[in-house]
């Protein structure tokens, strides 16, 4: 008695659980908000792309395509006709190639055309209402667009290279003769600290040197935190 007991509480158990193999059912309204966070997530990527783009910041604006394109494959799979995501993805890899040449008015063409896509897509698919511009100002404020690395390269090369050797000693050849320490063994140095480096920034440094002739080279602050961005990458490796 105690085994058929035990055999057909088993048979019992098996029939109440659903099949290992079956999916679980997906019901519209699940579908319907996993796509509307799908496009709100959309949104915020095509603003930052917007913005990494027109500045120039390749690097962030190459990513921000790599999370779009993510996304429309994402959204490709909730919708009822997965092929209504293709002219989106075509456009994008025009975005897509004009980063990789570093062409701003070919982004700018690019993006365009992908904001248009968006939209005609809103309605054919019965969302005509919501209609995604050209951002007129940033999606956040807690991030910089501005590739950061490249002003401030070009800051050391403008302020620094009349007297160091910025990258390259073989390439650079700077006015004083010899020249003052490159900026690479100077941010080697044990005693180098980026909090050194901004505070020495900000300040006249003229006492310093041989001849105690150093210049001011009158930075703003972002200025400074552009230098020491580009500086802290020169650190951790050459530059590609």
């Amino acid at each position: 008695m105690r085994l058929q007991a035990l055999f057909l509480a088993a048979i019992l158990a098996a029939v109440a659980a659903p099949s290992a193999g079956a999916p679980a059912a997906t019901s519209s309204v699940d579908v319907s908000a996993a796509l509307s966070d799908l496009m709100t997530r959309l949104q915020l990527q095509h603003a930052k792309l917007w913005f990494a783009g027109k500045l120039s910041n390749w690097g962030l604006a190459s990513y921000e395509i790599q999370r779009i394109d993510a996304s429309l494959e994402a959204a490709g799979k909730l919708l009822p006709d997965p092929s209504r995501i293709a002219p989106a993805k075509d456009q994008l890899q025009a975005a897509r190639e004009a980063i990789r040449q570093k062409n701003v008015p070919a982004f700018t063409k690019a993006y365009s055309a992908l904001t248009n896509e968006c939209n005609s897509c809103h309605r054919v698919s019965g969302y005509a209402s919501i209609t995604i511009q050209v951002p007129v100002r940033p999606p956040v404020t807690n991030q910089l667009f501005v590739d950061q690395v490249t002003e401030g390269r070009a800051l050391a090369h403008a302020s620094c290279g009349t007297c160091h050797i910025v990258e390259d000693a073989a390439r650079e050849w700077p006015a004083s003769r010899p020249p003052a320490s490159s900026l690479v063994e100077i941010i080697n140095r044990p005693s180098f600290s980026t909090d050194d480096i901004r505070q020495f920034l900000a300040s006249g440094h003229r006492r310093l040197g041989p001849d105690q002739a150093m210049p001011n080279p009158r930075l703003a602050e972002y200025q400074i935190d552009e230098i020491v961005a580009y500086l802290e990458t020169l650190r951790a490796g050459p530059l590609r």
